[in-house]
């Protein structure tokens, strides 16, 4: 990972928006009064013609968004992840992904970081729920570069697409002028003994555990599947390889990106999966590596279950 400092994925989005804004005049923010700890506000200062604040009520954002797309707009709809995913969840439906509108979900505070607000924030469902919908992309970066180029990449895709980031400041690992493609992992590191397929912050646990289990003479390979939909399945036959795949996400293990690998291995070959996630359980208030350590997900635990897996 690089020694620079760190930052958070929501201030990629943040960052990014602004330069998309003033690159194209379609693309406009849609803001549930949450610009502050979204990253918005910024572009409301930069762009105020292309900004929209719609108050405290996320599901008429939903409705805004659709009718400003049909327009010929790009409307990236901004609020908290469980706003986002769980209050819009049926404008979103019927209004966005039905007529498969090009409208995006940009949200922050995904999974547990939301951590002291406690469990009614804390957004544990989200890219599950998204996922089952036709016609959305569901994405999730690791980083601040990636987070930037993944935002860039989904004003250019066509269609819906949900955007999922976090809060606390975390490690940058790729460089700034690194490529992303939706739909296509980054593989980290190789190995044969077993893969680990992580996304969003739980990327940087995968490193720090494949750095340790390398020194015990264990090689794991390490993808960064950030897009959870459309899944990267080639990445997955890679992964698939080695026998044993290790998945990890700040997301209930039901529906997520674990439950996203195991159906597609489930019907392709023999392997065995360990999902590693928020043990379907609704999250407390308490700081953010204290709740991910409730549910197992520490460099450690996730060093015990490859062994796990290599001695099954």
């Amino acid at each position: 990972m690089s020694n620079s400092k760190k930052i958070a994925t929501r201030q990629g989005f943040g960052d990014e928006i602004v330069e998309l804004g003033k690159e194209d005049k379609n693309i406009v923010v849609i803001d549930a009064d949450i610009g502050k700890s979204c990253k918005t506000a910024p572009f409301k200062k930069a762009l105020p013609h292309q900004y929209y604040n719609v108050g405290i009520a996320e599901q008429n954002c939903a409705g805004v968004a659709a009718g400003m797309a049909t327009c010929g707009k790009i409307p990236f709809v901004v609020t908290y992840a469980v706003f986002g995913s769980l209050r819009m969840l049926e404008m979103i439906r019927q209004e966005i992904c039905y007529p498969n509108l090009n409208v995006k979900i940009a949200c922050s505070h995904g999974g547990v970081t939301p951590a002291n607000d406690g469990a009614s924030h804390q957004s544990i469902e989200d890219m599950g729920v998204f996922r089952t919908i036709p016609n959305m992309t569901v994405i999730m970066p690791a980083d601040y570069h990636s987070a930037r180029k993944l935002v860039r990449e989904s004003a250019r895709w066509n269609g819906p697409v949900y955007l999922r980031f976090t809060r606390d400041a975390i490690e940058q690992i790729y460089p700034e002028n690194e490529n992303f493609e939706i739909g296509k992992a980054k593989q980290l590191s190789a190995g044969n003994d077993l893969a680990i397929i992580a996304n969003g912050d739980m990327v940087r646990l995968g490193i720090q555990a494949c750095e340790q289990l390398e020194r015990e003479g264990i090689h794991a390979q390490l993808y960064d599947m950030h897009t959870i939909k459309p899944l990267d399945y080639h990445a997955v036959d890679q992964a698939r390889k080695t026998g044993r795949i290790l998945t990890i996400e700040d997301h209930n293990i039901i529906n997520g990106l674990g439950s996203a690998v195991a159906e597609y291995v489930a019907e392709t070959g023999d392997v065995k999966v360990h999902r590693m996630g928020i043990q379907d359980q609704f999250g407390q208030s308490a700081p953010y590596e204290r709740l991910l350590a409730m549910n197992g997900i520490t460099v450690e635990n996730i060093v015990k279950s490859a062994k796990h897996l290599l001695n099954q």
